[in-house]
C-alpha cells in the first residue's frame, strides 16, 4: 500500500502537490494523467526516492521492490537477452553467489551446503527459467531471435528504450512504475504489452496518453491537476465521464455561489449606512468573510487549431505504378499499385519493420523508387511528420522565427495568434527551442505542418510526447481536413477517429485491409499465441515420451484452473444479461402503449424512457465486459 498524508511538494518556485492525501491499494493498476507539467513524472521521483516531500507523510512498504524503466541505456558490449535479465537483480545475486562458490578451489562442508542452498534458492527464483522469460519479452517487443543476440551498443536509442522496458519487467517487482511506455512501440508491440500488463498482478503505475491502452490497462485513473491527485474507480472512460459529471456539479455550485455573494454584496451595499440595518449587514460581511470561496472552471484544454481549406489539386495527388521500394540494392517492398486522391484517410499497419515508415517516406519525396513509376499532381502541397522530426528543429531559433521563415509576408502579430493555438504564448513565443520539452518540441513541429495549409497529411506517428489535450485537438483538426490523410500510429483512437479505411504492411506488399481496428488486433494475438503455442508444442516435445501425457494431464488441469475465475464470471455477465434484456424488454412493450403518449401521461412516459435509457447502458456495459472476459478465455485457450 502506498499512502500520502496531507502531502506536499514544490519545484523551485514551482508548487506541484499541495496537501494531498491518497490511498494506492496493493493489486491496483492506476493510470495517472494530466497535462504536461502537472507534475505527473514528480510523483514517481517521490517513490523512488530522487525526491522528498516538504511537508507531510509518504509511506511506501520497506520492501517492496519497485521496478522502473530507465530513461538512459549504456552502449555496453553486452547481448541484449543478457542486458534485460539485468532485471531481475535477485536472480543475478543468486548466480553470482554460485559461481563465487564453484571457484573456490575446494570447498568445506559448510561452502558445500551453501552451495546446494545457492542452486536451491537459484531455482525457487525461476533462474533455469530466465533466458526464456526475457526472450518472451523480447520477441512481444518486437525483438528477433538474431537481434537478442546482438549487443545493446548496436540498437539505436528507440530500441534501446524498449530494452529497457523488457528490463524493467523482467524485474520480479512489487510496483512497477511505467512513464510512457508506448512512445517507442508500434501497434503490435502496444497490444502485446496490453496483455502483459492485465496479467500483472501487483501495484501499477502508468503514465500515458494512450485512451485505448489506458482504457485496456487500468482499473483505477489518478488525475494530476490543481496542485491535486484525484482518484476515480474505472479506466480512462469511466474516468472522463465521472470527471464530466464533477465538472458539471462544480460549475452549478460555483454559479449558485456567485448568486449568493452577489446577494451579500447587494444588501451590504444598501444597508450598511443604516443605523437600523447595520447589525443584519454586518452579519452578512461576516457570512460573506467566511464563505469558502469556489473557483470557476478553467479551459481543459489550451490548444485549439485547424487546417486551413487546401488548394484544390489534380486527381489522384499521388499514384504508383508497380514501384518497388527499399535501401541500396535490397528492395522491401515490390509491385505497389496505389493511387490518392482529395480526401482519402488511410491508416497503415503492419508489424515493426514491414516497411511502414518506407512507404511514407517514398510519398514524401524523401526516397527514390528503385523502380516503377510515380506521378503526382503539380498542385500537391505535402505536410510531412517524420518519426525523427523533432531532431530537424532548428534548436537556436524561437518558434516566431521558424514561422517567419515560412512566410515572409506575415506580421509578428498573426503569428503570434496563430502559435497561441498550440500553447506558445508570451515570453515562450520568443525562446529558443533548445530549452523545450519534447512535447513542446513535438507541438512547434505540428505547427510548421498546419501553416504550409498542405492538401496531403503524412503521418509517421505524430502523437509521441503529445498529452491528451493536444492528441484531442490534433485529432479534432484531423477530423475536419478536408485534404488526404496517410498516417502510421499505435495510438488507436487516433486512427478510428481519422481513418476510413486501411492499408497493409506485410511480406514485402501493400494491400488494402478488409477489416477494422478490432479485426486487426485479434489477428495480431492470435498470431502471436499461435507462435506461442508453437513454441510450446517444440518445448514438448523434447519431452521423454514417459512424461508427455503426465505433462499434458498437469497443463490440463493448470489451465482449467486457470480458466476457473473466468468462466465462473462469464456466467455471471450472462445470468445478468439475461436478467436486463428481460427488464428492457418489458419497458419496451409497455412503451407501445399509445395512451402513454398523450398529455396527461408525460410524466410516466418520461420514467419509462429514463429507465429504458439505464437499462441500455447497462446492458452495453453488461456485453462489454462479456467480450472481454470471453477474449481472455480464447486467448488463455490458444
Amino acid at each position: 500500500m502506498i499512502r500520502f498524508t496531507n502531502a506536499s511538494l514544490q519545484r523551485g518556485q514551482k508548487p506541484l502537490f499541495a496537501d494531498i492525501n491518497l490511498t494506492i491499494y496493493h493489486g491496483q493498476r492506476c493510470g495517472i494523467t494530466g497535462a504536461n507539467g502537472t507534475g505527473k513524472s514528480s510523483l514517481f521521483q517521490l517513490l523512488l526516492g530522487g525526491l522528498a516531500i516538504d511537508k507531510g507523510d509518504m509511506e511506501v512498504p520497506a520492501q517492496a521492490v519497485i521496478a522502473h524503466v530507465a530513461q538512459e541505456t549504456p552502449g555496453l558490449a553486452k547481448p541484449a537477452i543478457e542486458y534485460v535479465i539485468d532485471g531481475d537483480q535477485i536472480l543475478r545475486k543468486a548466480e553470482a553467489e554460485i559461481e563465487r562458490l564453484q571457484q573456490l578451489p575446494e570447498l568445506s562442508e559448510s561452502q558445500s551446503h551453501a552451495l546446494a542452498n545457492a542452486l536451491a534458492h537459484f531455482e525457487e527464483v525461476d533462474g533455469y527459467s530466465a533466458h526464456s522469460r526475457a526472450g518472451k519479452l523480447l520477441d512481444g517487443l518486437g525483438f528477433s531471435q538474431v537481434q537478442m543476440q546482438h549487443n545493446v551498443s548496436e540498437f539505436s536509442g528507440g530500441w534501446r528504450m524498449r530494452l529497457n522496458l523488457a528490463q524493467a519487467l523482467m524485474c520480479k517487482s512489487d510496483i512497477l512504475l511505467l512513464d510512457e511506455p508506448t512512445n517507442h512501440l508500434d501497434l503490435e508491440a502496444v497490444v502485446w504489452l496490453e496483455q502483459w500488463l492485465g496479467r500483472y498482478s501487483n501495484t501499477l503505475l502508468l503514465i500515458s496518453h494512450d485512451r485505448d491502452f489506458l482504457n485496456a490497462v487500468c482499473n483505477h485513473v489518478i488525475h494530476v491537476s490543481n496542485l491535486q491527485l484525484d482518484m476515480y474507480k474505472g479506466n480512462y472512460d469511466d474516468f472522463e465521464r465521472m470527471r464530466a459529471e464533477k465538472m458539471e456539479q462544480h460549475q452549478a455550485q460555483y454559479q449558485k455561489q456567485q448568486r449568493e455573494i452577489s446577494h451579500l454584496e447587494q444588501f451590504i451595499t444598501r444597508f450598511k449606512a443604516k443605523a437600523s440595518k447595520a447589525k443584519q449587514a454586518q452579519s452578512r460581511v461576516k457570512a460573506l468573510e467566511k464563505m469558502v470561496k469556489l473557483t470557476p472552471l478553467q479551459q481543459d484544454s489550451p490548444f485549439t487549431f485547424s487546417f486551413a481549406e487546401p488548394e484544390r489539386a489534380g486527381d489522384p495527388l499521388v499514384r504508383l505504378d508497380d514501384v518497388q521500394l527499399g535501401y541500396g540494392d535490397t528492395p522491401l517492398l515490390t509491385e505497389i499499385n496505389f493511387s490518392l486522391r482529395a480526401g482519402d484517410r488511410y491508416g497503415i499497419l503492419g508489424h515493426n519493420g514491414s516497411g511502414k515508415s518506407t512507404l511514407v517516406k517514398h510519398l514524401a519525396s524523401k526516397l527514390p523508387a528503385l523502380e516503377g513509376k510515380v506521378h503526382q499532381t503539380d498542385r500537391l502541397k505535402l505536410g510531412y511528420f517524420a518519426q525523427h522530426q523533432l531532431d530537424e528543429l532548428d534548436v537556436d531559433a524561437s518558434p516566431l522565427l521558424i514561422i517567419q521563415r515560412l512566410d515572409k509576408t506575415a506580421t509578428e502579430q498573426s503569428i503570434k495568434n496563430f502559435l497561441g493555438g498550440f500553447n506558445f504564448k508570451g515570453d515562450r513565443v520568443t525562446e529558443k527551442v533548445k530549452i523545450f520539452s519534447g512535447g513542446e518540441k513535438a507541438r512547434l513541429a505540428l505547427a510548421k505542418i498546419v501553416y504550409l495549409k498542405p492538401n496531403l497529411l503524412l503521418l509517421d506517428e505524430p502523437t509521441n510526447h503529445l498529452d491528451l489535450q493536444m492528441r484531442d485537438a490534433l485529432t479534432l483538426a484531423l477530423q475536419s481536413f478536408s485534404g488526404a490523410i496517410v498516417v502510421i500510429s499505435h495510438d488507436r483512437y487516433l486512427l478510428r477517429a481519422c481513418c476510413d479505411e486501411f492499408l497493409l504492411v506485410e511480406d514485402g506488399a501493400v494491400t488494402m485491409y478488409q477489416g477494422d481496428l478490432d479485426d486487426y488486433r485479434q489477428t495480431m494475438l492470435k498470431s502471436k499465441s499461435s507462435a506461442e503455442k508453437n513454441n510450446k508444442d517444440s518445448s514438448q516435445s523434447a519431452l521423454a515420451t514417459g512424461n508427455v501425457k503426465k505433462e499434458k494431464r498437469q497443463l490440463t488441469a493448470a489451465q482449467r484452473e486457470q480458466l476457473k475465475p473466468y468462466t465462473q464470471k462469464l456466467r455471471a455477465l450472462e445470468k445478468e444479461m439475461g436478467k436486463v434484456t428481460k427488464q428492457l424488454g418489458k419497458i419496451n412493450e409497455q412503451l407501445t402503449d399509445v395512451s402513454l403518449y398523450e398529455a396527461e401521461s408525460s410524466s410516466l412516459l418520461q420514467e419509462l424512457l429514463t429507465k429504458q435509457g439505464a437499462l441500455k447502458k447497462q446492458l452495453d456495459s453488461v456485453e462489454t465486459d462479456w467480450m472481454s472476459v470471453s477474449e481472455q478465455i480464447e486467448i488463455l485457450q490458444a
